[in-house]
């Protein structure tokens, strides 16, 4: 017959193991759901506007990639909108429009932003 204290031992070990094998599924799915985010495309669109918040057809907005460098642009149309498709959800870029010397804010579409469809206002100043 084995002591008392051999069977509470075994079953500590075991509830350990499980413990252990619990903790490390949650440790190796967690940066997978990270990355799963910022797969694929999305599309980044909005209006052009003035001071006054009506919008700006004919303004060029420029989407430049942080890395790379490399600058798409699209002309507003005749009620203000912009649209860029299949921007990469994994890298960053800046967003901002310019018409006529008046300049809007640089934002930034981030590659942590999980949204498919990037949606803002570019208000030239």
């Amino acid at each position: 017959m084995k002591p008392c204290w051999a069977s509470r031992s075994a079953a500590r070990m075991l509830g350990l193991l499980a413990l252990g094998m619990i903790l490390s599924g949650i440790a190796v799915t967690a940066p997978r759901a990270v990355q799963a985010q910022n797969i694929g495309d999305r599309t980044v669109s909005g209006t052009v506007q003035d001071a006054s918040s009506s919008p700006v057809a004919n303004a060029t907005v420029f989407l430049r990639n942080e890395k790379s460098k490399t600058i798409r642009s699209y002309t507003s149309d005749n009620d203000g909108h912009y649209h860029f498709a299949q921007v990469n959800m994994a890298e960053d870029f800046d967003l901002w429009a310019e018409k006529g010397g008046h300049k809007s804010a640089v934002k930034t579409v981030s590659s942590w932003d999980a949204r498919k469809e990037f949606v803002s206002d570019l208000k030239l100043k």
